[in-house]
């Protein structure tokens, strides 16, 4: 008997897929802004749609419960402040960060966005998607930090809701002291909230619907016969224009 059947039952009634053996969930979502500066990556159509590479109708709670059931365990947010004393203008165009950043830590997520045109398949890292206009170059890979949202209270007489429902918000490139999204990046250029732009030469057009991959390990290309890759270095975090 399939112990996750009834699970996997109730998220499809949100288009919500859970491959719980593989630690895979999968959401739909559209292309919604590939032309303008981004702070978010997943929003609903209430939430902060004009900053966000997608948009989703996928309910926040439901699919919160699905990358629970993969064993995700909530981690800590970012925090920053303004170094004391503060970098010269030259330091920071040179690299220098003008924040003190405490990066998220904790359990997370790969994120993947996956389409087909036509006979290919297009299957990509979430940050590919992402230019980083700052650093000459894409968002550097890395697993994203769950966070799970929170509860808030909008009156004393009001009943707590779930955050991300509320503020439609789901993925945040950007760092936001609230913690009110499912997941966050967790790179210490991220402080930066004007660096981020859509990568339009890989993404569709907007409106075209694509598959979100959540998965609890790195998706594995079979590199069998092909022979040995060459490495190169890491590119290292730089400074830039900063909240």
């Amino acid at each position: 008997m399939d112990p996750f059947a009834d699970l996997r039952a109730a998220f499809a009634t949100q288009g919500i897929g859970l491959d719980a053996t593989r630690g895979i969930v999968t959401a739909p979502a559209q292309v919604a802004v590939v032309n303008d500066l981004l702070e978010y990556l997943l929003v609903m159509p209430h939430g902060a749609a004009h900053e966000a590479l997608f948009t989703t109708s996928v309910d926040p709670e439901v699919l919160n419960t699905a990358l629970l059931t993969l064993g995700v365990a909530p981690g800590i947010n970012a925090d920053w402040a303004p170094k004391d004393p503060a970098p010269s203008q030259e330091e920071i165009n040179a690299g220098t960060s003008p924040y003190d950043v405490r990066v998220p830590e904790g359990d997370g997520l790969f994120l993947y966005a996956g389409w087909r045109e036509g006979e290919e398949v297009h299957l990509h890292r979430i940050e590919d998607l992402v230019r980083d206009r700052f650093r000459g170059r894409t968002l550097r890979r890395h697993r994203f930090v769950y966070l799970g949202s929170a509860m808030t209270q909008r009156g004393p007489d009001e009943p707590a809701r779930f955050a991300a429902s509320t503020d439609g918000n789901l993925i945040n490139v950007s760092f936001f002291k609230a913690g009110h999204t499912l997941l966050t990046t967790a790179l210490e250029e991220c402080v930066d909230q004007s660096a981020w732009l859509a990568n339009a030469w890989l993404l569709p057009p907007v409106g075209s619907t694509v598959l979100l991959v959540f998965s609890r390990e790195r998706l594995q290309v079979d590199l069998a016969g092909i022979g040995e890759l060459p490495v190169v270095a890491p590119v290292p975090s730089a400074g830039g224009e900063s909240r």
